[in-house]
């Protein structure tokens, strides 16, 4: 069934050859019904609230009706999951639907998750589960407000139908929008086929509608390989500054674009410590919040590697160029990561011993099991009152390990000239008060699944729609769990 004009779709990537995705329409359900419509963001991509959120608008959500102008795909990828490659994997729950042109003039992909089975399914319904849903819209939302690139959540409806994830679960589907959803994994699909001319025409497609300052660069591919790697590296050292851990930084879940994408097992830390992992499919740590720039750097070597015939035509100079790229990621790291833990501090001049003044908080941070947002956030009040370090003090198991350190952080303060008043603000403004905490999250999502309540999830999205603001009315929302509110394990939910 054809609906009407909803979307003005202009779809770039399905004028590619066919080798880069199967076409399909997304498979039908029996009763859709949205949850929640994304008003803002659909203002903002040029399109009508209203008549999304009509029957009309609800039954292409849901994938029961296909828009106008819509050119329904399942794109082609691979991808190293764990370590470990596997040469086709590809969208098997997920139907691009087509490209929009945004009222910023930026084109975005707009794509149904749990739209039903592909090609790609590999024995798979197709389907999404409402928690993981939920989870991904709150997480990804999050992420915006909290300025860090991302995907956003357009939509959720519920299906009327079960999905069986060891038990019988309400099915729903999450309207997903992105620069694209270009992968490293999709450069890989057609790198492990020995297919360079396919490598070639993403790697155009890629540089036209992402990085078109490349297409001057005296080698294009060589320009590319350099912007994703700088992107990427700016976007970790984001993620540790909000103690984001991805959770499963798998190629197939690493953007060209620089996006955040695929919040599956995802979580913010509470307590700090570079070796906390959630995820329940990680038993070896390998994606641990402190192994994330390591593994990013894995996986753009993984990038590097298929375009290495594109570098240069003699492999050893290929390899060098590409290494070269690659060397320049930890640099661009580091140098990120310095300025948003300065950022975090209220130092407002960086100087050299910056970066060994916020590890060493990070390190006492660690000792003392303290926790990694309040502590950060409370910075606001002690930079102006010293009688607020009493609330700082309280988040460490040894009170003195913070004393110590906020001797040298006053006086590294009294190096610069600025008014407590005005520190106090560039402070509140590097750090949130809000996160999706684990346990807020998990309360969200069993009131929506277990009693089709769905106030705590809207509450939690007006919450961390301000982040960086006080919202006293929403003080609970600040504060870590209680010991029987911990989550110890977050789930993929596929």
């Amino acid at each position: 069934m054809q609906a009407v004009d909803l979307f003005a779709f202009d779809n770039s990537y399905a004028r590619l050859p066919d080798r880069f995705f199967a076409r399909l329409p997304p498979t039908p359900v029996a009763a859709p019904r949205l949850v929640r419509l994304n008003e803002r963001l659909a203002w903002d991509l040029g399109l009508d609230p209203q008549r999304l959120a009509s029957a009309e608008g609800v039954a292409i959500l849901a994938g029961n009706c296909v828009a106008g102008g819509s050119e329904p795909l399942a794109a082609a990828y691979a991808g190293h999951q764990f370590g470990n490659f596997v040469p086709q994997l590809g969208d098997g729950r997920a139907i691009l639907l087509g490209e929009i042109i945004d009222r910023s003039g930026v084109r975005r992909d707009i794509q149904l998750k749990g739209a039903g089975p592909t090609p790609y399914s590999r024995r798979g319904d197709g389907r999404a589960a409402l928690g993981p849903v939920l989870r991904e819209y709150i997480v990804s939302e999050a992420m915006a407000a909290l300025g860090i690139p991302t995907t956003r959540a357009l939509a959720a409806v519920t299906t009327g139908e079960a999905v069986w994830r060891e038990t019988p679960l309400p099915g729903a589907v999450l309207t997903r929008v992105a620069s694209s959803h270009i992968r490293v994994g999709t450069f890989q699909f057609f790198a492990a086929r020995g297919d360079v001319d396919g490598v070639r025409q993403l790697a155009d497609y890629v540089i036209a509608r992402h990085y078109p300052q490349a297409a001057q660069a005296a080698n294009r591919y060589r320009a590319l390989l350099d912007l994703v790697i700088a992107r990427q590296a700016g976007l970790v050292a984001q993620w540790l500054c909000v103690g984001f851990i991805h959770g499963v930084m798998n190629t197939d879940n690493m953007t060209i674009s620089g996006e955040t994408i695929d919040y599956g097992p995802c979580a913010f830390m509470d307590a700090y410590h570079p070796g906390t992992v959630y995820s329940s499919i990680d038993s070896q740590g390998r994606y641990a919040y402190g192994n994330q720039p390591r593994i990013a750097q894995w996986n753009l070597a993984r990038l590097a590697e298929t375009l290495l015939p594109l570098l240069d035509h003699d492999q050893e100079a290929a390899i060098r160029q590409a290494q070269e790229a690659l060397d320049a990621f930890a640099g661009g790291f580091e140098k990120a990561y310095a300025a948003g833990l300065g950022r975090k501090l209220g130092l407002l001049d960086a100087r050299p011993d910056d970066l060994s003044l916020a590890q060493d908080l990070l390190e006492r941070m660690a000792r003392n099991s303290a926790d990694f947002t309040l502590t950060f956030r409370r910075l606001c009040d002690a930079v102006v009152d010293e009688q607020s370090d009493a609330n700082l003090r309280a988040l460490f198991a040894e009170p003195g390990a913070y004393d110590e350190w906020a001797v040298r952080w006053r006086q590294r303060l009294a190096q610069e000239d600025a008014t407590p008043d005005a520190r106090r603000d560039a402070i509140r403004e590097a750090n949130p008060a809000f996160i999706p905490r684990n346990h807020l999250v998990e309360e969200a999502i069993a009131a929506a699944v277990g009693a089709a309540d769905f106030a705590p999830f809207e509450t939690l999205l007006t919450v961390l729609a301000k982040p960086y603001e006080d919202q006293p009315e929403f003080g609970r929302y600040a504060e870590p769990p209680r010991p029987d509110q911990v989550v110890h394990q977050t789930f993929c939910g596929t």
